[in-house]
């Protein structure tokens, strides 16, 4: 471990068979701590490349549990909508909240996700103070994928392995020490769905994340990272300012700049789309699903489903995908797919 420190300090890239040995070195209980936090803090002070976050990626993933879904056998395309999170910014669950939208209009989503670490609500928090179960075993999440197109995977559930790098993660996190670990979230979904919505927290990550998506041969997906009017950065397609893209479409990456107000949607501040603790994110959750709740917030959730029904091929544009979303939630369908996920989980 020690001479793959010195290597990243002296900012040479690993080769993936490189990876395949730190890792078994990250999770073994013989690696002093101190030596994880070191690897761990210069690989991401180096910069981690496509070929590292990939090579990260598949060894993780090979030690997941195995949630035996197969695309084929469900009514509709699979996508994951997920974000890196480390913005800071405070905002609701975003993703958690437009998975049911999107299951509402015809995708089948398996959302992996955790608890918060850093920030005060997780979709793992969301969900559970909405009273949805979130152990659930693989012939639980195929019966919700195939009934209502929709599943949670709970990464502490399905990534074991995590466990023996839980207590340093934590540490540095609230150390305020960003690593590797920050940006794999999104990419672990043991699933391996074929279609992704991703949020990051860097403009600079949209290609890197894209390419790795290219490389773990995702059919298709959007790598988002949007401004505010502040402009510090969010990982969702934002309605405060410009958003950047990155799309993988056809094994091919390419980049562009969005800008929902130019579809009419208003613009908001950051401080209008800010939520709370888990209780507070589940009643605004609520309130957008039920139609009560208008405005900013109800504005960003309906932008990046409409990011998700193009990623789904649901819909042909952004436009589309925004009246479609909205759709969801004045027909009721939903607030109906919550309160399905609700009863299965009672």
């Amino acid at each position: 471990m020690k001479a793959f420190i010195e290597k990243l300090r002296d900012r040479e890239d690993l080769h993936s068979s490189d990876v395949s040995y730190a890792v078994s070195m990250l999770l073994s209980e013989q690696t002093p701590r101190e030596e994880k936090a070191a690897f761990l803090t210069a690989l991401h002070e180096k910069g981690e490349t496509a070929e590292e976050i990939t090579a990260f990626v598949q060894q993780l993933i090979d030690r997941s549990v195995d949630p035996m879904i197969d695309p084929k056998r469900l009514p509709g395309p699979l996508l994951d909508v997920c974000g890196t999170g480390g913005a800071g910014l405070g905002l609701f669950n975003v993703s958690t909240t437009i998975m049911f939208m999107l299951a509402a209009g015809g995708a089948v989503v398996v959302k992996h996700g955790n608890r918060g670490v850093t920030s005060a609500s997780g979709s793992a928090d969301v969900l559970e103070a909405l009273g949805v179960r979130i152990n659930c075993e693989p012939d639980e999440l195929m019966k919700g994928l195939s009934e209502m197109g929709l599943a949670f995977i709970f990464a502490r559930q399905y990534h074991p392995a995590f466990r023996m790098i839980a207590e340093i993660r934590e540490q540095l996190a609230y150390a305020k020490t960003r690593t590797i670990f920050n940006l794999l979230g999104p990419l672990l979904n043991p699933a391996r769905p074929p279609r992704q919505l991703i949020g990051v927290y860097e403009a600079r990550l949209t290609t890197v994340f894209a390419e790795v998506l290219r490389r773990l041969k995702r059919e298709r997906a959007w790598v988002v990272h949007g401004s505010t009017d502040g402009g510090a950065g969010m990982d969702n397609i934002s309605i405060s300012g410009a958003t950047t893209l990155a799309e993988l479409e056809n094994g091919k990456v390419t980049s562009a700049v969005l800008d929902t107000r130019w579809l009419g949607v208003t613009g908001a501040s950051v401080a209008e789309l800010r939520g709370g603790d888990a209780t507070e994110n589940a009643a605004t959750l609520l309130g957008i699903l039920g139609g009560e709740l208008q405005g900013p917030k109800r504005d960003l959730a309906l932008v990046n489903a409409a990011g998700g029904f193009v990623v789904s091929g649901l819909v042909h544009d952004l436009g589309d995908g925004i009246a479609l979303a909205r759709e969801t939630i004045e027909s009721g369908r939903a607030m109906q797919k919550l309160r399905a996920l609700q009863q299965l989980s009672a």
